[in-house]
């Protein structure tokens, strides 16, 4: 039911916002055409008139008013806004100020020569300091950009700081630059915590108020920002079900007229407005007098930007003139976004997660002159509103749960008259059907007989509405209605001053039952209307009291609406009802007998007890809480489809069970008290046992129920049983006792006081110490209780007067990074840190920092462990030092022989080269070729700066066309000093034909590759020995002009081998390699780069290096 109900209500509310935006955009229009003859009241009379009609003006009109909305091209002054292209960073559009604002350059005078520094195409990068520019470009790469609002930059011209506030859109991104006054600390890493602390007074006192009323809890929340933000006014604006305000709660200063009570139309906020609400969660005006600043957009550009999310949106010129009117200069909004559909029934994971969100209300904040709020002042309100809607579900959840609760026991008091004094007592006895929901009045009309309580119609009004019921809805088994007027009903404008709203039900052909309610403005009660003739309101202008004025004449036809819930109260009474009048009809036609027996009749016949306990149970059925009844015996007598759900046992098979029996053992106590108290008549609450499961439940344990008992009476009032309501808490249960055990646990090791344990702190998402164990006390010197509750940065850990005093301001903000990174990365892993102690002493340590994360993965919290510097520690991190030191004089010594190598290596191609100009022989010119080619290969690794590239696979290999015959030369070449001088012998037993292949690939790549396998092979063979070099070639055609060709080498030499921890470092499988084993490293990667592998064959008396490789090769022509 609840679900259906609450697509029903989704549905109405659709039609209605459809509706009401027609109507916005009318108003929006006519106060554009008029401009300062706009009539506000008498425009808001006719649109809801013509709202009501469903004739909107054009569409044309609508489309216009949506796209200036969304689409506006104004913002305020008191900061600038730059659009970016997401890829480049390129502006595509700017605010007019931004020029001067960022660069602090005055453009009132040409500077001839000079392009401005800010303007279409200019990369945002450029006009910020270093350090800001890689901040805001790290920002802009993120999917979730707005996460890293606000970003700190600085300008590069000027050094002045500024809030950068990024949001995405279709085509680029959006940042808002707002300027860091000079009274503020700047946000930096940490400042998003420091912000969490200005909300943290509010959202204590919110949390720690009892739950059960809304109004206390929205006094609270106005009071609160009324002291954070120091406006003048402070209002809770709260939307009905209608979409019609009211300002549910107000403070203000001294002097200003309150507000408290006003009611204002739907119009008033348009839809339009309360959608960009729903995005912006946090909307300022600083001056509404303020001239407000154009955005340029590139005319490239084909499409227009969208400013919806942007902080400094300029506000409609028609809310200007509401704020003018009321003498507010500045405002501040916050959006109150809650669950939609807060049915009792929808408290299941899956259904919470399929919710949507509403606008619940907003706080609204006025100022009687300019005034600006800064960016974390703003992020903590909006922190505030998110913890401050928690609290309003809750307390709408629980408003629900009472009004049905209620609901439930009057029908259910209603049904026992029935069966004891037959229908008339409905009417005739308390509770009656006035109690069943909130109405003004009620009638009964059964056998040409009206029943009346409260305001209703005259018994001449009655009847016409039967008779307009019966010609004009006669179909329908009842009517629904705000106001009569809409309805159509021909005689409602002489029953407006009494009532306007009405709910019908057709029992029988000649018995209805009416429900009525008189319009809303009878319900209302302004604290602020003035009295004073002298003091009248100007009725034309946009301001409250107009506002106020023209929703009373909106509404003086109409009632509060029904809600879904009521119509489905109703609706289960006309069942019963429908039951208990079947066979009245036939008992007697005369209504004075029936009154006669008024007292005495009782309902006769077990089809009209059958179809009431019918009925009745299956309301009771079909409950979505788990409901059980027992009679004065303990026998269970009634057991709903949710309990038998939840413990496995079948209706039928609990029926006439003792309720011991299927009490856990551990509870029976507990029930046989509480079974006890009720049959003497004390209903109690709220009271926790345990019942045991059953079939294909059994293997989940016992269910945890809260019930409360509802004692069973006969007519004569003696009790004859008790019903138990409960409510299913296993799972809470379960993780409340999963909790106690782990806090237990949690206690146990990180506060114990054993000296092996290390210092341990902590900190809460929004930066608050919540843990200082025993061994961190006596580190540091100061108690858990002088540090806890602290902010984390700043007040434990600070540079002035803080507890433990760090070293610099850079330390602080080193802090602050690490604080937050691992609040959003992988958890850190172990870095130097060091704080001065009490005694003033400097403790230095390693900091280990570890996520706390809840059950939906969510990061509530960090702990920080120390390890303390022992002499181990200091002499590892000395080594470590060292090695550090080491590696950084090695980097210098290899750049400076790179860049040494460079001048002779130039002297070496230029004599080679002046050479080659010269009269020399072939044999010359081929020494001359083979030197070309290693000068080549050096050069090729002396750009070798990233190793990385090649081990990881992604070098890019050249593409040319060479022959082997210069490879294999160059490769040979550079071993033969060295073979030479250990009398080595090198035999190339390659192909001739194979020399001269024509190939494509990298043959330097190949060189270098060769060369490397051959002087291993040298430097591992025995004098004397001899050095063999062979090849094959195999083709795989690829097309008709292209081959693949497979090339194997083979290089083999004499002696034991190539040592096994070699080849080992060859193939990466030992970390801490040799020059030799790098090189060999690289080499066999360069090989697999070209699609290869090498291997290693140890024979006996002799060994082999096999290196294969895939190049291309122009197709051979066919022979004639």
């Amino acid at each position: 039911m609840s679900s259906s109900r609450h697509s029903s209500g989704r549905s109405k509310h659709i039609a209605r916002v459809i509706a009401q935006t027609t109507v916005d955009a009318r108003l929006h229009a006519d106060f554009e055409e008029s401009g300062s003859s706009f009539d506000y009241s008498s425009s808001v009379k006719i649109s809801g008139m013509a709202s009501r009609d469903q004739q909107p003006k054009s569409d044309k009109v609508t489309t216009a008013f949506l796209h200036q909305i969304q689409k506006g091209k104004l913002v305020q002054s008191f900061g600038c806004l730059l659009a970016l292209d997401e890829k480049t960073f390129k502006v595509i559009a700017y605010s007019e100020n931004a020029p001067e604002m960022l660069t602090m350059v005055s453009h009132a005078v040409p500077s001839i020569g000079e392009d401005p520094r800010v303007g279409i195409g200019t990369d945002v990068r450029t006009i910020f300091s270093g350090t800001s520019a890689a901040a805001l470009q790290k920002a802009l790469g993120f999917r979730e950009v707005s996460l890293f609002n606000p970003i700190l930059v600085h300008c590069r011209a000027s050094g002045k700081p500024f809030y950068a506030i990024v949001h995405r859109v279709t085509g680029g991104l959006i940042v808002d630059f707002e300027p860091v006054k000079p009274y503020e600390n700047p946000m930096t890493a940490a400042g998003a915590l420091q912000s969490y602390k200005l909300a943290a007074k509010a959202i204590n006192r919110l949390q720690s108020l009892p739950s059960g009323s809304l109004e206390r809890l929205c006094d609270t929340m106005v009071e609160e920002v009324f002291e954070l933000t120091g406006y003048d006014r402070v209002m809770m604006y709260r939307f009905h079900d209608d979409d019609h305000g009211e300002v549910f709660s107000e403070i203000t200063k001294p002097g200003l007229e309150p507000y408290l009570g006003l009611h204002y139309p739907a119009t008033d906020i348009p839809q339009a407005a309360r959608f960009l609400f729903m995005k912006n969660k946090v909307r300022i005006i600083c001056d509404c007098h303020e001239k407000n600043v154009k955005v340029l957009q590139d005319e490239k550009l084909s499409f227009d930007l969208t400013l919806c999310g942007s902080t400094l949106r300029a506000p409609h010129s028609c809310h200007l003139e509401y704020m003018k009117n009321m003498n507010s200069i500045a405002s501040l909004v916050m959006s109150i976004v809650v669950n939609e559909g807060d049915e009792e029934g929808d408290s299941s994971e899956s259904a919470q997660l399929q919710k949507g969100k509403r606008l619940w209300g907003l706080v609204v904040c006025h100022n009687t002159a300019p005034r600006f709020v800064p960016f974390p002042l703003r992020y903590a309100c909006e922190f505030l509103a998110q913890v401050f809607a928690i609290h309003v579900n809750k307390e709408l959840e629980l408003e629900n749960q009472i009004l049905e609760k209620n609901i439930l026991r009057t029908q259910t008091l209603l049904c026992d008259m029935l069966m004891r004094d037959a229908p008339l007592g409905i009417v005739s006895q308390s509770p009656n059907i006035m109690d069943l929901l909130k109405c003004d009045g009620a009638a009964l009309l059964y056998k040409n007989m009206i029943y009346k309580m409260g305001i209703t119609p005259s018994d001449f009004q009655l009847h016409d509405i039967v008779s307009w019921l019966n010609e004009y809805h006669m179909d329908s088994t009842g009517l629904s209605t705000e106001s009569l007027c809409d309805a159509g009903f021909p005689g409602a404008p002489a029953l407006v001053d009494v009532v306007c709203g009405m709910a019908a039900a057709r029992i029988t052909s000649d018995c209805m039952l009416f429900w009525f309610r008189s319009h809303v403005a009878a319900e209302i009660r302004w604290g602020g209307a003035k009295h004073e003739p002298a003091e009248k309101d100007d009725c034309k202008k946009m301001h409250p009291r107009s506002s106020f004025n023209a929703f009373l004449g909106a509404i003086k036809t109409r009632s509060p609406p029904w809600k879904d819930y009521e119509m489905d109260a109703i609706h289960s009474l006309q069942l019963i009802l429908r039951n208990a009048f079947k066979d009245s009809e036939t008992v007697d036609s005369n209504m004075n007998s029936t009154l006669t027996r008024l007292n005495d009749l009782k309902i006769e016949g077990t089809e009209e007890l059958e179809a009431v306990t019918n009925e009745m149970a299956h309301l009771i059925e079909t409950a979505t809480a788990p409901i059980l009844a027992v009679d004065v015996d303990g026998q269970i007598n009634g057991w709903n489809m949710k309990i038998a759900e939840l413990t496995g046992l079948p209706v039928n098979e609990s029926i006439g069970r003792d309720f011991l029996l299927l009490v856990e053992d551990s509870s029976v106590d507990k029930v046989k008290k509480m079974l006890y108290a009720a049959l003497q008549g004390k209903e109690e609450k709220n009271i926790q046992f345990e019942i045991k499961t059953h079939g294909f439940r059994m293997d989940s344990g016992p269910i945890s129920l809260v019930v409360n008992t509802c004692v069973s009476r006969d007519f004569r009032e003696n009790i004859t049983g008790v019903c138990f309501v409960a409510q299913d808490i296993t799972r809470q249960k379960t993780v409340l006792d999963k909790f106690i055990r782990i806090e237990g646990d949690y206690k146990a090791i990180v506060q114990n006081p054993n000296p092996l344990m290390p210092p341990i702190f902590g900190t809460d998402e929004f930066g608050w110490c919540n843990e200082w164990n025993t061994a961190m006390a006596k580190v540091s010197g100061w108690d858990r209780e002088k540090v806890m509750n602290k902010m984390l940065l700043g007040e434990v850990f600070g540079i002035n007067s803080a507890c433990c005093r760090l070293r610099n301001r850079e330390a602080f903000i080193n802090l602050g990074i690490v604080l937050n990174s691992a609040m959003t990365a992988q958890d850190s892993e172990k870095i130097s840190f060091g704080f001065f102690s009490r005694s003033g002493k400097y403790v230095e340590c390693l900091l280990c920092l570890s996520k706390k994360l809840d059950r939906e993965g969510a990061v509530t919290g960090l702990f920080c462990f120390l390890q303390l510097a022992s002499q181990e520690l200091r002499q590892a991190l000395h080594l470590q030092k060292l090695t550090e030191q080491t590696a950084l004089k090695r980097l210098k010594l290899l750049a400076y022989i790179r860049r040494q190598t460079q001048n002779p290596l130039a002297g070496i191609i230029f004599s080679r080269k002046m050479m080659e100009e010269t009269d020399i022989g072939e044999e010359q010119k081929k020494l001359l070729h083979v030197g070309a080619q290693c000068q080549n290969q050096l050069n090729k690794i002396l750009d070798d700066t990233d190793l990385d590239c090649i081990i990881e696979g992604y070098l890019d290999l050249e593409n040319a066309e060479f022959t082997l015959h210069l490879v294999l030369l160059a490769s040979i070449s550079q071993v033969m000093t060295r073979s030479n001088g250990k009398g080595i012998r090198i035999v190339n037993e390659v192909a001739e034909d194979i020399m001269f292949e024509p190939l494509y690939g990298d043959s330097l790549r190949l060189q270098q590759v060769l060369a490397d396998f051959l002087s291993t092979s040298v430097d591992c063979m025995p004098d004397g020995g001899e050095l063999g070099v062979a090849a094959s070639l195999a083709r795989d055609h690829l097309g008709e002009s292209i081959q693949l060709v497979h090339l194997e080498f083979r290089i083999t030499h004499s002696g034991g081998g190539v040592p096994q921890e070699l080849l080992s470092q060859m193939f990466g499988d030992e970390a801490d390699a040799s020059e030799e084993g790098i090189s060999l490293l690289v080499s066999r990667k360069l090989v697999k780069l070209m699609s290869g592998d090498v291997q290693y064959l140890n024979e006996e008396g002799k060994s082999t290096f096999i290196i294969s490789v895939e190049l291309a090769a122009a197709a051979s022509k066919p022979r004639v």
